[in-house]
This record gives C-alpha cells, sequence and structure tokens, in this order.
C-alpha cells in the first residue's frame, strides 16, 4: 500500500471516529434535552429527526456525488459540514434554525457514511469486508468515548449546544486531510467496475433482492441506534441508576460494538456473510429480550447485545459491494439511505411506545424490528444462481 493510500485510510478511520462520536451524543444528551426543553417522551423521539432528514438526503445525493467527484471530495464536503452543523447550533435560540443545523450535522454524518465506506472498497477491494469492519470499528471507539465524555461535560456544566460545539475540533484535521491528499491516489475502482451510468443504477438499485437488502439494514439500523438513543433514558427512569453509572452502561454497549467489530474483521470472510448475519442477529436479540424481561442482574445482557449487533452493518455493506462492482458509491448511498431511515424510525418508534406504555416496552419495540432484519436474511438466504451465491456470502 502506498503512504498516500495509508494516509487516506487512516483519515477515513478518523472520519468514521467523528461519525461515531457526534452521531451517538444524543443517547447521553436525550435526558438532559428532555430536562431543559421541557419534552415529552414522544417529543423526544421526533427531536433529532432533523438529523436524520440530512443523513437521508446526504447519503442519496453523496452516493452519486463520491462516483462523479470522488470519495475524497465527499468526506471534505461532509467536515465541513459537521463544523458548520455545530458551529450553528451555538448561534441560535430559535428551534426553527436549531432543527436546521441539527439537519445540516445529518447531512455530516450521511457524507461521511457513503464516503468513507466507498473509500474502503476503493482502496481495499481485496479485502473489503476485513477494511469495512475494521471502519465500523473507528465508529465504535467514537461511541464507546462519548457517553464518558458527555457526563463529564454535562457536569462542568456545558449546555448540550455547547456540548455539540466542543465536537466541532474532529472535523478540523478530516478538512486538513482531505484537502491536503489528492484523488489521483486514492487507488484505483474494484474489478469490473465500469464507472458511474444512471441507467445501469436504476436496474441493479432496485432489483427484488437489493429491496430485501434495504429492508435488512433499515431493521437493524432501527435497533442499534434505538438502543443507543434510549438506553440511558431506559436505565436512569425505569431502573433507577445514576448519571455516571447509566453513562458506563451505554460506554460498555458500544465497547461490545467496538470490540466484535475488530475481532469480527479477522474471520467474517470464512464464515459468510449471510450466515454471519444471521447468527449476530439471534444472539441481539437473544440479549435484549433477556435484559428486557429478565432479573435485574440480567440487565448487564442489554449492553452485551452490542457484541452481536457489531458486525451486522458492515458485513450487509460487503455483501452489496461484492455484488455490485460498479456504481458502488451510488448503491451505498441508496443502501445507507435506507439505513438513514431506520435511524429515524428507531429511536421514533420507541418514543412513541414508551409514551403509551413505558420505556421497558418501548425499547421492547427493537425486537420487533429485529425479527424484520431475521425475515430479511432468510429470504435472502434462499437459493441463488452460483455466482450471486459467492458475492453474498451464501456458503
Amino acid at each position: 500500500m502506498s503512504l498516500s493510500s495509508k494516509i487516506l485510510t487512516a483519515g477515513a478511520f478518523l472520519a468514521f471516529f467523528a461519525f461515531g462520536f457526534v452521531d451517538n451524543l444524543k443517547g447521553p444528551l436525550l435526558p438532559e434535552i428532555l430536562r431543559v426543553e421541557k419534552m415529552s417522551y414522544a417529543q423526544g423521539g421526533t427531536f433529532f429527526l432533523a438529523a436524520y432528514i440530512g443523513f437521508i438526503v446526504a447519503t442519496l445525493a453523496s452516493g452519486v456525488l463520491a462516483d462523479v467527484l470522488s470519495n475524497r471530495r465527499v468526506l471534505l464536503l461532509s467536515a465541513i459540514c459537521l463544523l458548520a452543523g455545530a458551529g450553528g447550533l451555538n448561534a441560535t435560540d430559535s428551534l426553527l434554525l436549531l432543527n436546521l443545523f441539527m439537519a445540516i450535522i445529518g447531512i455530516g454524518l450521511g457524507g461521511i457514511e457513503v464516503g468513507a465506506n466507498g473509500l474502503m472498497v476503493e482502496l481495499h477491494s481485496a479485502q473489503r469486508a476485513r477494511y469495512l469492519n475494521l471502519l465500523a470499528t473507528f465508529h465504535g471507539v467514537g461511541s464507546l468515548l462519548v457517553p464518558l465524555v458527555a457526563a463529564w461535560l454535562i457536569a462542568v456544566p456545558l449546555a448540550w449546544p455547547q456540548i455539540y460545539l466542543c465536537t466541532a475540533v474532529l472535523a478540523i484535521p478530516l478538512i486538513g486531510i482531505f484537502t491536503l491528499t489528492s484523488q489521483a491516489v486514492a487507488g484505483k475502482p474494484p474489478d469490473g467496475a465500469t464507472g458511474w451510468s444512471w441507467r445501469e443504477l436504476m436496474q441493479v438499485g432496485f432489483t427484488w433482492r437489493m429491496c430485501w437488502f434495504y429492508v435488512l439494514i433499515c431493521a437493524y439500523v432501527a435497533i442499534e441506534l434505538g438502543v443507543a438513543a434510549w438506553l440511558v433514558e431506559y436505565l436512569q427512569s425505569e431502573l433507577q441508576l445514576g448519571v455516571s453509572q447509566s453513562s458506563f452502561y451505554l460506554s460498555g454497549y458500544f465497547a461490545m460494538i467496538m470490540l466484535g467489530r475488530f475481532f469480527g474483521s479477522w474471520w467474517v470472510e470464512r464464515v459468510g456473510y449471510l450466515r454471519m448475519i444471521a447468527m449476530a442477529l439471534v444472539g441481539a436479540l437473544a440479549c435484549l429480550a433477556a435484559g428486557l424481561f429478565g432479573p435485574a442482574e440480567w440487565r448487564l445482557l442489554l449492553p452485551i447485545s452490542g457484541l452481536f449487533m457489531s458486525i451486522i452493518f458492515p458485513t450487509v455493506a460487503a455483501a452489496v459491494a461484492a455484488a455490485h462492482p460498479s456504481n458502488v458509491g451510488s448503491i451505498f448511498g441508496i443502501l445507507f439511505t435506507f439505513g438513514g431511515v431506520g435511524g429515524a424510525l428507531g429511536p421514533w418508534v420507541i418514543g412513541l411506545v414508551s409514551q403509551v406504555y413505558g420505556l421497558r416496552w418501548g425499547l421492547a419495540s427493537t425486537l420487533a424490528f429485529g425479527i424484520i432484519a431475521l425475515i430479511a436474511v432468510v429470504i435472502l438466504w434462499r437459493p441463488q444462481p452460483r455466482n450471486m451465491a459467492t458475492a453474498t456470502g451464501h456458503n
């Protein structure tokens, strides 16, 4: 690997660290936002919808931009959006403008999702599953640290918009890396790629099979981000844990995700993509069900569920990339858009259910998303032509 490729790989890893840190501020900050802004659970569930709208818009647009311009430029623009959005939250008291700046942050996060994954496939097409899992590991590191840092900043004390502003420093080195590097050294397209084609994108991006991948990624992200957003509030309100202890549980959840992705990156290719996803979903759902409805000491299984969830997202991305060497940026854009839909649905549904039936049953709604994801895996696992079966890990 050339020095330039190593720098770009490191930049992508740093971008995903920032992604995990900023995206998961919502969990530890949600109790503070509910208290300060006097929101109900239902209102809290919709508060971050603006960010996910921005995320969805970004994934759709940046997928095409990555193929037409470059993954590097998408990552550069995304870092600028994070800096602008975090700064803007502190410049206004208007609810409308706060939503707007949250949407700008969401645009930055969506661009990082598409650009960094696309860059990994571009630079490491021979070991895409390994590098996509390693990339996601850095998301886990950022997610692991954010509850601890947020709890400390709340105790300083800083207001929640000021805490978002503190994350803006993560965008500065990203802007430097992706400004100074040249796309000419960003690697070559994967074997079989033919460049961007709108007609081909429509043909391969909306097949019956791809639609089930979209269902799978949407349902899974609803689980992961739903738990991340509401776990702290559940532990504090329902189980009467303190801020520090509940933040420790959330850090444990992200630690499990980080460790699972790191170790899973070494053997996901051997197990097979769909087989790995199915096993992980069953393990995650078992942990969530037991943690919510088992004896009090079983609540430790809630963060442990992250160990099983860890490899699902990057493994789905690897399966899709393997099947679609052409227009991979645009295909990722569509895939991650549905992931963004799941990210919006999960916390929102949990908030609505919690408003009526309580937080325990609100978090239990993630089990329904898990069943939907398992159904999608079973359908995708049906016998395929040999070349398709190999591409999706059906072995």
